[in-house]
């Protein structure tokens, strides 16, 4: 072998290395205890609480979380701040799908949301306390941080208030940054990342921001314990964080066929066992 070749195989042998390195620096998840990850290992977590298809029991609503709660069920739900720095539990920015209004929950005060209805029915927006009142520690928590501008605020009083629930609960959000505040800030509290496939993120949001989150370049922020990736193909990128030890959480399933490569599952709109492993 000429000296060339050999120098040629040498530094493409080091930038190998030095690429797979990055890679895994980039893509390394959090390092979670077994007691952190296990009231949500095996677990079946209702979507939004367990809403119906044809919205008589409103998803994010008190009756949703109840019958969640009732049945054992996980529970998954979301979190906005609004105007005055209310926490809510509601999933849209805006008001138009599931109120019929105009405006956005972020420039709303509390005590305007609390006259809006949910899909027509006499529910309510309800207050994050509230639900953590009706569900009352029986079933483990997810709460979604939905970004905005108040971040660091929502940050702030949702985790004030949840350090105060009685049950299991962990964080997650689209928003890496919203995550890595938790690293930082409460680094004893579960938290994962939510993403899905880059090419459908894009439609959604900024086509950068897709190719980041959607394949979990951003984890080196967030460094999350779990991934909470949509259900369908997932790029090389989300599977190599796996092997790296991620806990996998499957949204949304709409059938129990979810539950055989996760460990974690939120569904809606069907009745699965509360635990599969």
């Amino acid at each position: 072998m000429s000296n060339n070749m050999a120098k040629s195989l040498f530094f493409a042998a080091a930038g190998g290395t030095l690429a797979a390195a990055a890679s895994a620096y980039i893509l390394a998840p959090g390092k979670a205890e077994g007691s952190m990850r296990a009231p949500f290992y095996g677990r079946n977590l209702a979507h939004r609480g367990l809403h119906t298809a044809d919205k008589s029991i409103p998803e994010n609503s008190l009756p949703a979380f109840e019958e969640a709660a009732r049945i054992g069920y996980g529970i998954e739900l979301d979190v906005r701040i609004t105007k005055d720095g209310e926490l809510v539990v509601f999933h849209d920015e805006d008001l138009t799908r599931a109120c019929a209004a105009t405006g956005c929950v972020g420039d709303t005060t509390w005590e305007d949301l609390s006259r809006l209805r949910l899909f027509g029915t006499e529910h309510g927006i309800p207050l994050l306390s509230e639900a953590l009142e009706v569900i009352g520690g029986r079933g483990p928590l997810i709460v979604e941080l939905k970004q905005g501008n108040k971040n660091r605020e929502l940050c702030e009083k949702t985790y004030s208030l949840l350090k105060g629930y009685a049950g299991d609960f962990c964080v997650e959000s689209f928003d890496p940054r919203i995550v890595g505040w938790f690293r930082r800030n409460a680094p004893e509290v579960l938290r994962g990342q939510l993403a899905y496939h880059p090419a459908d993120m894009a439609k959604d949001t900024r086509r950068a921001n897709a190719f980041l989150v959607g394949n979990l370049l951003t984890n080196f922020i967030a460094r999350p314990h779990f991934i909470a990736y949509g259900i369908g193909c997932k790029p090389l990128t989300v599977r190599l964080c796996e092997r790296l030890g991620a806990m996998r959480v499957a949204w949304t399933s709409r059938g129990p066929d979810s539950e055989e490569n996760n460990d974690a599952v939120i569904f809606e709109h069907y009745r699965p066992r509360p635990r599969y492993k």
